[in-house]
């Protein structure tokens, strides 16, 4: 049983300064999440991570994240920051969010940082995995976390047409009508699909420095239709060129894509993660 007093902050021993900007580790499941970004009458990680933060702070804290997720959308690493108004120790401030958290989301760490360090634009690219049960058989253990096709999937297939899709291009076809409004050119550095030998899950790996709305779910539905014999690796080529968002594959359900860790130059999040997992 925890000791909730354990975690208790207590804030005139603690004061040193005002504006303490604390970096955020956030591990989340979010099938009943409306996204990250805070909604009205919604459900949303950034809503709770605020509402537990200003149970602390007995004071409204603003938390800025570094992407907003889809409803639905899970994250393995999502990074966040919020200025606190005292500082305590790095290793007690996730065990006092947690104790105010619901199960489906958990602080897995946090570090005070620079006070200019910014956790949307000091980001220097992100990693997404789309996961696939290709079974007969729609397997129950998995359906919040990985999306079914009753197919059988050439893993290798799909990398040769990802092959095709790393680089940087006009991504104009790999966008949602609602993205449209962006700069559509993106830089694609690595996309790996593999086959999870214990879950037997096929599994897209793509690394990126930014990405357009849809575009991660765009670019699995598409390596599932070149699987499928739907598309060819010349169409894909020519989804560059014709920019036809009609002529890429369909937009893959938003519960088997997980934002799996964002990258900084000034913040190693690797780092920060060496013992969160460890026993007590």
């Amino acid at each position: 049983m925890t000791n909730n007093r354990d975690n208790r902050v207590e804030p005139e021993a603690s004061k040193i300064r005002s504006g303490t900007r604390t970096l955020f580790v956030i591990e989340f499941d979010g099938t009943d999440f409306s996204g990250f970004q805070i909604q009205n009458n919604a459900r949303t990680v950034q809503g709770e991570m605020e509402k537990a933060l200003s149970k602390i702070y007995k004071q409204t804290i603003r938390l800025h994240g570094c992407s907003r997720t889809d409803a639905g959308v899970h994250a393995r690493r999502h990074v966040s920051h919020a200025d606190l108004p005292f500082r305590i120790p790095e290793e007690k401030i996730p065990l006092a969010l947690n104790t105010f958290l619901p199960q489906d989301i958990c602080v897995i760490a946090a570090r005070i940082v620079d006070e200019d360090f910014h956790a949307r634009f000091d980001s220097r690219g992100k990693r997404y995995i789309y996961r696939i049960s290709d079974t007969r058989c729609r397997p129950s253990i998995y359906r919040r976390t990985a999306c079914h096709v009753p197919v059988k999937l050439s893993v290798e297939r799909m990398q040769e047409a990802a092959n095709h899709i790393i680089g940087t291009h006009d991504f104009s076809a790999f966008c949602a009508s609602e993205g449209l409004d962006k700069n559509p050119i993106r830089t694609v550095n690595r996309i790996e699909v593999l086959r999870q030998p214990i879950t037997n899950q096929i599994e897209i790996m793509v690394t990126g420095e930014s990405f357009l709305y849809n575009m991660v779910r765009i670019i699995a539905g598409t390596l599932v239709y070149v699987s499928q014999n739907k598309l060819t690796i010349d169409d894909v080529d020519a989804l560059f060129i014709n920019r036809d968002r009609r002529r890429a594959g369909k937009t893959m359900p938003a519960h088997g894509l997980m934002l799996d860790e964002v990258f900084y130059d000034r913040v190693d999040i690797q780092s920060l993660m060496l013992d969160v997992f460890d026993p007590v």
